[in-house]
């Protein structure tokens, strides 16, 4: 991979796939709706850096994924004033990548990482002086003459977005003196998201429609989004280009999605465990092998939500199905399972 593909500069012209969602994402404070405390605490300090006239701290944005976080590094830029350039943990192989890129900001400048839990440890080590002190390490030659060469950097801000905090090494994560983590939406907060997103679409739908797009969402302004524009499309091939209560059924009865927002996917995870496995507990390795999918898939894309919804829950001897499950997928409850008695009563 060359240096220039470790990092993407915002001024840069988006791939044509990318324009449309980059279009819908929120440019101003005002159109990025819900995760109020998050966006209060980054303005304050936004505002107390512009005043001190120094660079913001380290920021690091966690949660599951499509919530905002890389919309609101932006965010933070635009209001600071200043580039932000982008780039993620796989894209970063070698220390030299890194120091490429740090070289090449100016002061006060923003560098987001996207996934930052998946640097290279390397890398990672080379991050923390960068970090502290703005300055970088570079050793020169091998063998018994090298030499180690510090470069002074500009003052600049790390924001690192990761859906797995639990991965980050604890020298990491302390180097970040603002943290927040974003949560899933409520349907109110993505009736919001699917009303502007419609606007700029610029596509007629109604206030019902809108709130339906936003309950099948799973709380996620991606999802949102995506489930709006393929509406669109079928209100434009089937329809007369208005999203109504019929061009609705129709999406989702394409997508299979239902209207608690889970896909054949997730009704296969549920069924899975209620069928095969009596409801649970089942083994995390076991349950990814029986539906054929990833372990980080699993726990990564499938589980939050559901967990979420009250329809699966963990346990140390592995997943289980809750009532809500067997009620909403129609299945019967089993009996309770009996207790083996570890003593005999003595008579």
């Amino acid at each position: 991979m060359k240096k220039d593909e470790a990092v993407r500069p915002i001024m840069e012209t988006p791939p044509e796939e990318e324009k449309i969602f980059i279009s819908l994402r929120a440019s101003s404070w005002q159109d990025f709706f819900g995760q109020e405390k998050a966006k209060e605490a980054l303005r304050i300090a936004i505002a107390a850096a512009k005043k001190r006239k120094e660079p913001m701290e380290h920021v690091l944005l966690y949660g599951p994924p499509g919530l905002g976080k890389t919309t609101l590094a932006h965010l933070v830029a635009r209001e600071m004033g200043v580039n932000i350039k982008v780039t993620s943990g796989p894209a970063l192989e070698r220390a030299g990548d890194l120091a490429s890129i740090l070289t090449n900001l100016e002061d006060n400048d923003i560098l987001f990482i996207d996934e930052i839990h998946r640097l290279n440890k390397v890398v990672e080590e080379t991050l923390y002086p960068a970090m502290e002190d703005y300055a970088i390490d570079i050793i020169i030659g091998k063998g018994p003459s090298a030499r180690t060469l510090r470069l002074d950097l500009p003052r600049f801000t790390i924001i690192g977005a990761t859906t797995r905090i639990g991965l980050l090494s604890s020298p990491l994560r302390d180097r970040f003196g603002v943290v927040h983590r974003l949560s899933f939406y409520q349907p109110e907060e993505l009736t919001q998201v699917v009303k502007k997103g419609a606007e700029k679409l610029s596509i007629p739908i109604s206030q019902e429609s809108t709130y339906e797009l936003a309950v099948r969402a799973r709380g996620t302004p991606r999802i949102a989004l995506k489930l709006l524009k393929r509406t669109r499309d079928v209100a434009q091939v089937k329809g007369g280009g208005e999203i109504n209560q019929a061009i609705l059924e129709e999406t989702f009865r394409m997508l299979e999605v239902d209207p608690l927002g889970l896909d054949e996917s997730d009704r296969r995870l549920i069924s899975t465990i209620i069928e095969k496995y009596e409801g649970g507990p089942v083994g995390i390795e076991t349950l990814a092998a029986s539906i054929s999918e990833d372990i980080g898939t699993v726990e990564e894309v499938f589980e939050p939500y559901l967990m979420q919804i009250g329809f699966l829950k963990r346990s140390p001897r592995g997943r289980m199905a809750t009532p809500k499950a067997y009620e909403h997928l129609g299945k019967k409850l089993p009996a309770p399972k009996s207790q083996p008695k570890l003593f005999e009563e003595q008579k």
